[in-house]
Protein backbone atom coordinates (compact mmCIF):
# COMPACT_ATOMS: atom_id res chain seq x y z
CA UNK A 1 0.00 0.00 0.00
CA UNK A 2 1.41 3.37 -0.51
CA UNK A 3 1.30 6.31 1.20
CA UNK A 4 1.81 9.56 -0.01
CA UNK A 5 1.95 13.37 1.77
CA UNK A 6 -0.72 16.28 0.23
CA UNK A 7 -0.61 19.78 2.22
CA UNK A 8 -3.27 20.64 3.90
CA UNK A 9 -4.52 24.14 5.84
CA UNK A 10 -5.00 23.38 9.35
CA UNK A 11 -5.64 25.38 12.58
CA UNK A 12 -2.05 26.50 12.74
CA UNK A 13 -1.40 27.17 8.94
CA UNK A 14 -0.18 24.41 6.51
CA UNK A 15 0.36 21.19 7.53
CA UNK A 16 1.15 17.61 6.20
CA UNK A 17 -1.96 15.89 5.98
CA UNK A 18 -1.22 11.90 4.49
CA UNK A 19 -3.31 9.42 2.91
CA UNK A 20 -3.35 6.08 2.16
CA UNK A 21 -4.49 4.35 -0.95
CA UNK A 22 -6.31 1.47 -0.59
CA UNK A 23 -4.86 -2.23 -2.12
CA UNK A 24 -5.39 -3.31 -5.32
CA UNK A 25 -8.43 -5.48 -5.55
CA UNK A 26 -6.93 -9.20 -6.24
CA UNK A 27 -8.14 -10.47 -10.00
CA UNK A 28 -9.34 -13.43 -8.45
CA UNK A 29 -11.01 -13.28 -4.95
CA UNK A 30 -12.61 -17.02 -4.70
CA UNK A 31 -13.59 -16.03 -0.96
CA UNK A 32 -16.08 -13.51 -2.06
CA UNK A 33 -18.03 -15.95 -3.62
CA UNK A 34 -18.80 -17.01 0.36
CA UNK A 35 -19.42 -13.22 1.53
CA UNK A 36 -23.38 -11.85 1.74
CA UNK A 37 -21.85 -8.36 0.75
CA UNK A 38 -20.74 -9.20 -2.89
CA UNK A 39 -24.34 -10.83 -3.30
CA UNK A 40 -26.31 -8.53 -1.51
CA UNK A 41 -23.98 -5.06 -3.60
CA UNK A 42 -25.05 -7.61 -6.72
CA UNK A 43 -28.86 -6.78 -5.94
CA UNK A 44 -28.19 -3.20 -5.19
CA UNK A 45 -26.51 -3.00 -8.99
CA UNK A 46 -29.78 -5.18 -10.74
CA UNK A 47 -32.67 -3.01 -8.78
CA UNK A 48 -30.85 0.77 -9.34
CA UNK A 49 -30.24 -0.69 -12.99
CA UNK A 50 -33.80 -1.42 -13.14
CA UNK A 51 -34.70 1.88 -11.70
CA UNK A 52 -32.72 3.86 -14.01
CA UNK A 53 -33.72 2.31 -16.99
CA UNK A 54 -37.46 2.32 -16.20
CA UNK A 55 -37.32 5.95 -15.04
CA UNK A 56 -35.42 7.09 -17.99
CA UNK A 57 -37.42 4.93 -21.04
CA UNK A 58 -40.31 5.95 -19.83
CA UNK A 59 -39.13 9.46 -20.18
CA UNK A 60 -38.16 9.16 -23.40
CA UNK A 61 -41.46 7.71 -24.66
CA UNK A 62 -43.35 9.91 -22.95
CA UNK A 63 -41.64 12.76 -24.25
CA UNK A 64 -41.88 11.60 -27.81
CA UNK A 65 -45.89 10.52 -27.59
CA UNK A 66 -46.17 14.54 -26.19
CA UNK A 67 -43.98 15.46 -29.55
CA UNK A 68 -46.01 13.35 -31.47
CA UNK A 69 -47.04 15.84 -35.09
CA UNK A 70 -49.58 13.47 -35.47
CA UNK A 71 -51.80 14.40 -32.34
CA UNK A 72 -51.22 17.96 -31.97
CA UNK A 73 -50.33 21.23 -34.05
CA UNK A 74 -48.08 22.66 -31.69
CA UNK A 75 -46.64 19.12 -30.65
CA UNK A 76 -42.96 20.48 -31.36
CA UNK A 77 -43.13 22.83 -28.23
CA UNK A 78 -44.91 19.71 -25.85
CA UNK A 79 -42.99 17.42 -23.80
CA UNK A 80 -39.69 17.82 -21.49
CA UNK A 81 -37.14 17.97 -24.89
CA UNK A 82 -33.99 16.84 -25.15
CA UNK A 83 -33.05 18.84 -22.24
CA UNK A 84 -35.81 17.14 -19.71
CA UNK A 85 -34.33 14.19 -21.24
CA UNK A 86 -31.05 14.68 -20.33
CA UNK A 87 -31.92 15.67 -16.49
CA UNK A 88 -33.99 12.45 -16.21
CA UNK A 89 -31.18 10.38 -16.82
CA UNK A 90 -28.27 12.62 -15.25
CA UNK A 91 -30.82 12.86 -11.82
CA UNK A 92 -31.40 9.66 -12.05
CA UNK A 93 -27.72 8.76 -11.48
CA UNK A 94 -26.92 11.10 -9.34
CA UNK A 95 -29.75 9.88 -6.86
CA UNK A 96 -29.02 5.89 -7.69
CA UNK A 97 -25.03 6.29 -6.88
CA UNK A 98 -26.15 8.27 -3.87
CA UNK A 99 -28.09 5.65 -2.63
CA UNK A 100 -26.09 2.64 -3.50
CA UNK A 101 -22.75 4.08 -3.28
CA UNK A 102 -22.59 2.74 0.12
CA UNK A 103 -23.77 -0.73 -0.76
CA UNK A 104 -22.27 -1.53 -4.39
CA UNK A 105 -20.12 1.63 -5.00
CA UNK A 106 -23.55 2.80 -7.23
CA UNK A 107 -21.68 1.72 -11.09
CA UNK A 108 -25.21 1.10 -12.56
CA UNK A 109 -22.82 1.00 -16.04
CA UNK A 110 -20.87 -2.10 -17.02
CA UNK A 111 -18.58 0.81 -18.54
CA UNK A 112 -17.63 2.03 -15.11
CA UNK A 113 -17.57 -1.25 -13.66
CA UNK A 114 -14.82 -2.49 -16.32
CA UNK A 115 -12.90 1.02 -15.70
CA UNK A 116 -12.94 -0.01 -11.73
CA UNK A 117 -11.72 -3.39 -12.80
CA UNK A 118 -8.78 -1.80 -14.95
CA UNK A 119 -7.89 0.31 -12.32
CA UNK A 120 -7.97 -2.99 -9.89
CA UNK A 121 -10.57 -1.01 -7.62
CA UNK A 122 -12.95 -4.45 -7.73
CA UNK A 123 -12.09 -8.36 -8.38
CA UNK A 124 -12.73 -9.98 -11.38
CA UNK A 125 -15.51 -11.34 -9.75
CA UNK A 126 -17.43 -8.76 -8.48
CA UNK A 127 -16.79 -6.96 -12.47
CA UNK A 128 -18.44 -9.94 -13.91
CA UNK A 129 -21.45 -10.06 -11.19
CA UNK A 130 -22.21 -6.84 -11.68
CA UNK A 131 -22.05 -6.43 -15.23
CA UNK A 132 -24.60 -9.50 -15.16
CA UNK A 133 -26.69 -7.94 -12.67
CA UNK A 134 -26.66 -4.57 -14.80
CA UNK A 135 -27.60 -5.90 -17.64
CA UNK A 136 -30.10 -8.22 -16.39
CA UNK A 137 -31.95 -5.01 -14.81
CA UNK A 138 -31.87 -3.45 -17.35
CA UNK A 139 -33.44 -5.56 -19.14
CA UNK A 140 -36.35 -5.62 -16.50
CA UNK A 141 -36.45 -1.64 -16.24
CA UNK A 142 -37.35 -1.45 -20.37
CA UNK A 143 -39.84 -4.69 -19.99
CA UNK A 144 -42.04 -2.49 -17.11
CA UNK A 145 -41.53 0.28 -19.64
CA UNK A 146 -42.80 -1.95 -22.40
CA UNK A 147 -46.06 -3.32 -20.08
CA UNK A 148 -47.05 0.14 -18.81
CA UNK A 149 -47.34 1.84 -22.06
CA UNK A 150 -47.90 -1.02 -24.97
CA UNK A 151 -49.59 0.90 -26.86
CA UNK A 152 -46.51 3.37 -27.21
CA UNK A 153 -43.49 1.80 -26.69
CA UNK A 154 -42.65 0.31 -30.19
CA UNK A 155 -44.52 3.28 -31.99
CA UNK A 156 -42.10 5.78 -30.14
CA UNK A 157 -38.57 3.64 -31.30
CA UNK A 158 -38.34 1.67 -27.76
CA UNK A 159 -35.81 4.18 -26.19
CA UNK A 160 -32.77 1.77 -28.24
CA UNK A 161 -30.12 3.47 -29.04
CA UNK A 162 -29.34 3.80 -32.83
CA UNK A 163 -26.81 5.93 -34.84
CA UNK A 164 -28.94 8.73 -36.11
CA UNK A 165 -29.22 9.49 -39.91
CA UNK A 166 -26.64 11.59 -41.12
CA UNK A 167 -23.85 10.13 -38.84
CA UNK A 168 -21.13 7.95 -39.88
CA UNK A 169 -20.26 5.14 -37.96
CA UNK A 170 -17.24 6.42 -37.12
CA UNK A 171 -18.70 9.78 -35.61
CA UNK A 172 -20.88 7.30 -33.81
CA UNK A 173 -18.11 5.49 -32.31
CA UNK A 174 -16.12 8.63 -30.79
CA UNK A 175 -19.18 10.34 -29.47
CA UNK A 176 -19.70 7.12 -27.30
CA UNK A 177 -16.07 6.52 -26.32
CA UNK A 178 -15.65 10.29 -25.86
CA UNK A 179 -18.88 10.22 -23.39
CA UNK A 180 -17.85 7.93 -21.58
CA UNK A 181 -14.53 8.66 -21.14
CA UNK A 182 -15.87 12.42 -19.69
CA UNK A 183 -18.16 9.72 -16.99
CA UNK A 184 -15.47 7.12 -15.47
CA UNK A 185 -13.47 10.15 -15.63
CA UNK A 186 -15.69 11.87 -13.63
CA UNK A 187 -15.96 8.65 -11.20
CA UNK A 188 -12.64 8.60 -11.27
CA UNK A 189 -11.94 12.05 -10.02
CA UNK A 190 -15.27 12.10 -7.24
CA UNK A 191 -13.98 8.66 -5.69
CA UNK A 192 -10.08 9.60 -5.71
CA UNK A 193 -8.96 8.66 -2.24
CA UNK A 194 -6.34 11.49 -2.28
CA UNK A 195 -9.14 13.95 -2.82
CA UNK A 196 -11.55 12.72 -0.21
CA UNK A 197 -8.61 12.77 2.38
CA UNK A 198 -7.85 16.41 1.49
CA UNK A 199 -11.69 17.48 1.24
CA UNK A 200 -14.13 15.98 3.67
CA UNK A 201 -17.21 16.62 1.97
CA UNK A 202 -16.20 15.18 -1.33
CA UNK A 203 -17.54 11.50 -0.48
CA UNK A 204 -21.05 13.17 0.29
CA UNK A 205 -20.99 15.15 -2.67
CA UNK A 206 -19.50 12.40 -5.35
CA UNK A 207 -22.61 11.64 -6.67
CA UNK A 208 -23.69 14.95 -7.97
CA UNK A 209 -20.87 15.61 -10.24
CA UNK A 210 -21.18 11.82 -11.79
CA UNK A 211 -25.02 12.69 -12.34
CA UNK A 212 -23.90 16.29 -14.34
CA UNK A 213 -21.34 14.31 -16.40
CA UNK A 214 -24.35 11.76 -17.53
CA UNK A 215 -26.67 15.26 -17.73
CA UNK A 216 -23.32 17.10 -20.27
CA UNK A 217 -22.90 14.07 -21.94
CA UNK A 218 -26.60 13.58 -22.89
CA UNK A 219 -26.88 16.99 -24.26
CA UNK A 220 -24.29 16.60 -26.35
CA UNK A 221 -24.87 13.06 -28.19
CA UNK A 222 -28.36 12.55 -28.16
CA UNK A 223 -28.72 13.64 -31.58
CA UNK A 224 -26.27 11.32 -32.29
CA UNK A 225 -26.40 8.01 -30.77
CA UNK A 226 -29.38 8.77 -28.31
CA UNK A 227 -26.63 8.66 -26.03
CA UNK A 228 -25.39 4.93 -24.80
CA UNK A 229 -22.61 5.03 -22.66
CA UNK A 230 -24.03 2.59 -20.71
CA UNK A 231 -24.03 -1.26 -22.71
CA UNK A 232 -26.61 -2.09 -20.63
CA UNK A 233 -28.90 0.64 -20.70
CA UNK A 234 -28.41 0.00 -24.94
CA UNK A 235 -28.70 -3.89 -24.58
CA UNK A 236 -31.90 -3.73 -22.14
CA UNK A 237 -34.14 -1.36 -24.48
CA UNK A 238 -32.49 -3.53 -28.15
CA UNK A 239 -33.49 -6.61 -26.19
CA UNK A 240 -36.93 -5.35 -25.85
CA UNK A 241 -37.70 -3.64 -28.78
CA UNK A 242 -36.01 -6.29 -30.51
CA UNK A 243 -35.53 -4.03 -33.84
CA UNK A 244 -32.92 -4.62 -36.86
CA UNK A 245 -31.37 -1.39 -36.05
CA UNK A 246 -31.07 -1.61 -32.81
CA UNK A 247 -29.28 -4.93 -33.32
CA UNK A 248 -27.36 -3.58 -36.13
CA UNK A 249 -25.77 -0.64 -34.12
CA UNK A 250 -25.51 -2.04 -31.27
CA UNK A 251 -21.82 -2.93 -31.07
CA UNK A 252 -20.91 0.72 -31.22
CA UNK A 253 -22.26 1.32 -27.53
CA UNK A 254 -20.21 -1.50 -26.42
CA UNK A 255 -17.24 -1.25 -28.17
CA UNK A 256 -17.41 3.15 -27.46
CA UNK A 257 -17.76 2.63 -23.72
CA UNK A 258 -15.64 -0.13 -22.95
CA UNK A 259 -12.92 2.24 -25.31
CA UNK A 260 -13.76 5.42 -23.33
CA UNK A 261 -13.35 3.39 -19.77
CA UNK A 262 -10.19 2.26 -20.11
CA UNK A 263 -9.25 5.08 -21.88
CA UNK A 264 -10.04 7.05 -18.51
CA UNK A 265 -8.65 4.61 -16.20
CA UNK A 266 -5.44 4.58 -17.82
CA UNK A 267 -5.27 8.15 -17.82
CA UNK A 268 -6.73 8.60 -14.12
CA UNK A 269 -4.43 6.12 -12.57
CA UNK A 270 -0.79 6.18 -14.80
CA UNK A 271 -0.92 10.04 -15.98
CA UNK A 272 -2.44 11.38 -13.02
CA UNK A 273 -1.71 9.72 -9.77
CA UNK A 274 1.66 8.67 -11.81
CA UNK A 275 0.83 5.13 -10.88
CA UNK A 276 3.54 3.90 -13.62
CA UNK A 277 6.27 6.63 -11.82
CA UNK A 278 5.07 5.13 -8.55
CA UNK A 279 5.54 1.34 -9.56
CA UNK A 280 8.77 1.98 -11.15
CA UNK A 281 10.13 3.77 -7.89
CA UNK A 282 9.13 1.38 -5.48
CA UNK A 283 10.52 -1.42 -8.18
CA UNK A 284 14.16 0.40 -7.68
CA UNK A 285 13.92 1.04 -4.16
CA UNK A 286 13.52 -2.46 -3.87
CA UNK A 287 16.09 -4.00 -6.17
Amino acid sequence: MGKDVESGYGAGGYGAKDYADPPPAPLVDGGELASWSLYRAVIAEFIATMLFLYITVATVIGYKHQSDPNLSADAACSGVGILGIAWAFGGMIFILVYCTAGISGGHINPAVTFGLFLARKVSLVRAVLYMIAQCLGAICGVGLVKGFQKAYYVRYGGGANELSSGYSTGTGLAAEIIGTFVLVYTVFSATDPKRNARDSHVPVLAPLPIGFAVFMVHLATIPITGTGINPARSLGAAVIYNQDKAWDDQWIFWVGPFIGAAIAAIYHQYVLRAGAVKALGSYRSNA
